[in-house]
């Protein structure tokens, strides 16, 4: 395959990822194992296409069970303030634990109060 052919079907799979998880957002209320299914596909298609999901998607999906994360339906999200400050998002389907640090967002807002 050509690199402007390879690069099509890149851009083509990117807005295909963007349009399944949209679909997921939409749908979950109505019916939650739907919206698993198109994190699940999105994955798939990420995955053969060598796309990377792009990073306001990736705290939305559980890495383990790939079932769609809504605060309080089906994710449980904590802070912890100790010295390094972190989002603990905890899947409720299957348990899996995920960290995400806070020193970014701490930075942005130093920076913003200071000028």
């Amino acid at each position: 395959m050509r690199y402007n052919d390879q690069h099509k079907v890149r851009v083509i799979a990117k807005e295909r990822i963007e349009k399944l998880f949209r679909l997921a957002s939409e749908c979950h209320s109505r019916d939650p194992v739907l919206a698993d299914r198109y994190v699940e596909l999105a994955r798939k298609i990420g995955m053969k296409c060598q796309v990377r999901i792009p990073k306001r998607f990736k705290m939305c999906f559980c890495k383990e069970c790939n079932s769609f994360l809504v605060p309080g339906v089906s994710s449980r999200i904590r802070n912890r303030h100790d010295g390094k400050g972190k989002v603990i998002i905890t899947c409720l389907k299957c348990g899996m634990i995920k960290r995400y640090p806070m020193n970014r967002e701490k930075i942005r807002r130093k920076k913003d109060f200071i000028g």
